[in-house]
C-alpha cells in the first residue's frame, strides 16, 4: 500500500512514498502548539518491521516516546515476525511445540474467522508456498516456475484447518512441514496495538502509518475534519493519487501486486507475491491492487490480501457481503486502461 503527498499536508493527505524519501533525522521525535485553540500535536518517526512508521498524536495525555512505541514493536516481532528465528512463530515452523502467546492467539484467532469468510482464499499456511516461490524468508525451490511437481509436492500442506491452538494453550499441526505466515494480517495487527498503546495513555486524536498501513482514531483536529488519506495509482514509482478517503475511527489497507515480483531470467514472465492456496501458483487477475477500509487495521490488511487473491469478481463479492468493510479496487479493462471500482459507502473526499 503507497500513500504519497507534499510535507505540507501531512495531518492532511498522507502520500507515503514521499515520506519515505525523506531524511529520518530531519523528523526526530518533535510537538507542535497549532495556533488554532493552542493544540499540542506529538509526531513519531522511525522504521520498523523492515519498513518505516509515522505517527501524528493530537491532544493531552500522558508521556508518551519513541521508545516506548518501538518496546511494543519489539515485543509484537518476538511473536509473529517469520524473520525472525528466534520468534515464537519461526520456531513453532521449525517444528517445537509451544504455547501461543497472547499476540499469537489473537491474530490466529481473526485469521481464522477470515479464512472461513474466504472459504479458504486467505490462508496463512501458503506460507510454505511464499517461501518456495521466493517470496518469504525461506529459500526459493530452483526451477519451480517449470516444474510443476514442485507445487504438487508443498500444496498438500497447505489448509489453515490443518492448525489449531489446544485446550492447554499449544500450537497443534497437522504436518510438520506446515509453514505459518501471518505477513499478511500482522502488519496491521502490529498497528492496531499501537493504537491501543496510544489511547491507553488518554488520547483520542492519532494517526499510525506503518509500511503505507493506516488507522485513524477520531479527527485532525488542526482542520476539524476527519483525517485525509490519499491512494496512489498502481504504477511503481507514481506520483499521482487516484482518489483521497476521509477516515474517522478507521482504518486503511492496500495489497497490490504492481511492486512485489520477480522476473525469471530464463523466460522473462512475470510473478507476482500473491498466491493462490488453492492452486499453489500466482492468480492470473486483471486487479492491480484493493484498498480496503474496516473497523480495525487487521481486518483490513487480511481482506485487502484476500481481495487481490481472489480477484476482480469475487473480491466485489467480498465486501458487498460484509457491512463493516468498504474498497476501492484497481484494475485493467480489456484494453489495458485502468478502472476504479467502489463499494456504496467508501468514504471518498468529494472535490
Amino acid at each position: 500500500m503507497n500513500f504519497v503527498a507534499p510535507i505540507r499536508k501531512f495531518v492532511a493527505i498522507m502520500r507515503i512514498s514521499t515520506f519515505v524519501s525523506l531524511s529520518l533525522t530531519a523528523f526526530l521525535w518533535l510537538i507542535v502548539v497549532s495556533c488554532k485553540g493552542e493544540i499540542k500535536e506529538q509526531k513519531f518517526f522511525g522504521k520498523a518491521l523492515g519498513t518505516t512508521y509515522h505517527i501524528t498524536v493530537q491532544g493531552e495525555g500522558e508521556s508518551l516516546s519513541k521508545q516506548d512505541i518501538e518496546a511494543l514493536i519489539a515485543s509484537l516481532n518476538r511473536s509473529l515476525s517469520t524473520y525472525i528465528p528466534t520468534s515464537l512463530i519461526s520456531r513453532i515452523n521449525r517444528g517445537e511445540t509451544l504455547r501461543a502467546d497472547e499476540h499469537f492467539v489473537r491474530v490466529f484467532s481473526r485469521a481464522k474467522e477470515i479464512y472461513k469468510q474466504t472459504g479458504g482464499i486467505f490462508d496463512p499456511t501458503v506460507g510454505i508456498l511464499v517461501n518456495a516461490w521466493g517470496f518469504g524468508p525461506g529459500k526459493k525451490i530452483k526451477g519451480i516456475e517449470r516444474d510443476p511437481s514442485v507445487v504438487d509436492s508443498l500444496i498438500k500442506f497447505v489448509g489453515f484447518d490443518m492448525v489449531r491452538i489446544d485446550d492447554e494453550g499449544f500450537v497443534r499441526k497437522k504436518y510438520p512441514e506446515i509453514f505459518i505466515d501471518f505477513n499478511s494480517i500482522a502488519k496491521g495487527y502490529v498497528i492496531d496495538r499501537i493504537g491501543e498503546f496510544i489511547t491507553s495513555k488518554g488520547y483520542e486524536n492519532y494517526l499510525i502509518e506503518l509500511g503505507g498501513e493506516v488507522l485513524a482514531k477520531g479527527q485532525n483536529k488542526k482542520s476539524g475534519r476527519p483525517w485525509i488519506v490519499a491512494v496512489d495509482y498502481p504504477v511503481p514509482a507514481s506520483e499521482n493519487y487516484i482518489a483521497e478517503l476521509k477516515l474517522s475511527n478507521q482504518a486503511l489497507a492496500t495489497s497490490g501486486n504492481y511492486r512485489k515480483y520477480r522476473i525469471d531470467r530464463q523466460t522473462g514472465q512475470k510473478y507476482v507475491h500473491t498466491l493462490n492456496p488453492k492452486t499453489g501458483y500466482a492468480v492470473p487477475s486483471n486487479l492491480l491492487s484493493a484498498s480496503v477500509v474496516a473497523p480495525d487495521c487487521t481486518q483490513a490488511d487480511a481482506w485487502a490480501t484476500a481481495c487481490m487473491a481472489a480477484g476482480l469478481k469475487k473480491a466485489k463479492q467480498f465486501i458487498e457481503k460484509n457491512e463493516h468493510l468498504e474498497a476501492l479496487l484497481i484494475y485493467s479493462d480489456s484494453s489495458g486502461r485502468l478502472q476504479v471500482w467502489q463499494s456504496n459507502h467508501l468514504p471518498l473526499v468529494q472535490n
